[in-house]
């Protein structure tokens, strides 16, 4: 859907770069690349580095840098698609597994305004700084608030775990996960990244607390992205 987007937007000047924010490296992202056939560049970010410079906090989310370099967007909820979300989309099955079933459940319940973020882009492209989305430096800065000494501390932590992950020490790093998850339970790239090494299906396990499950129905599942920068 970002290749649909990319060629719609590319002739006015506009270039998408997506990343794939994964620890375990391009055996994971590489097969959803190559599927997509993308014209623009698709990285790879394996140090969630995005996320540090950035404030991604969960996926998708974009960041709009003008021109000059400018950030006129900070991160938020990102999705391609101008439809607006289905909310029958994942299709429960008598056969699947019932932890499976009420992840879907809860999948089905997550909020996003893609009409909203495609209506965005598309003015942001016809009309540059002109468009009433792209926000002053002052908007950006109010709309990205501040970095608490807990979110700094949580990074540095997750940083420490990544590394000792892709170095083998997997025993070193899950306390490192456990307290990156403690000082910002919010961030759902960290929670989601530790979970998936312990379990692909981001389940239940004894070296880590919570679940995917577990913590989207404790913040609910309305509340998983919050709402478009204003």
């Amino acid at each position: 859907m970002w290749q649909a987007l990319r060629t719609e937007l590319a002739p006015l000047g506009v270039e998408i770069v997506t990343v794939a924010m994964d620890t375990a490296g391009a055996e994971v992202a590489m097969p959803y690349v190559e599927a997509a056939h993308p014209e623009h560049p698709s990285l790879l970010d394996v140090e969630h580095r995005i996320g540090d410079l950035f404030g991604v906090i969960n996926v998708p989310n974009s960041v709009w840098i003008d021109e000059a370099g400018n950030i006129v967007r900070p991160v938020e909820p990102a999705f391609p698609n101008d439809k607006p979300r289905d909310p029958g989309r994942w299709q429960l099955t008598d056969d699947m597994p019932q932890v499976m079933r009420d992840m879907l459940t809860e999948a089905n319940k997550i909020k996003t305004d893609s009409v909203g973020y495609v209506t965005r882009l598309r003015d942001w492209a016809a009309n540059g700084a002109a468009s009433v989305h792209a926000l002053s430096p002052d908007r950006v800065l109010a709309a990205s608030g501040e970095r608490t000494k807990a979110q700094a501390d949580a990074a540095a932590h997750f940083e420490l775990a990544q590394h000792l992950w892709r170095t083998g020490d997997e025993s070193a790093a899950k306390p490192h996960f456990r307290e990156a998850r403690r000082l910002f339970p919010e961030n759902w790239t960290y929670k989601r990244q530790a979970w998936t090494f312990a379990d692909p299906m981001q389940g239940r396990s004894a070296d880590l607390e919570g679940s995917w499950l577990d913590d989207i129905r404790e913040v609910g599942a309305e509340n998983y992205y919050p709402e478009l920068v204003v």
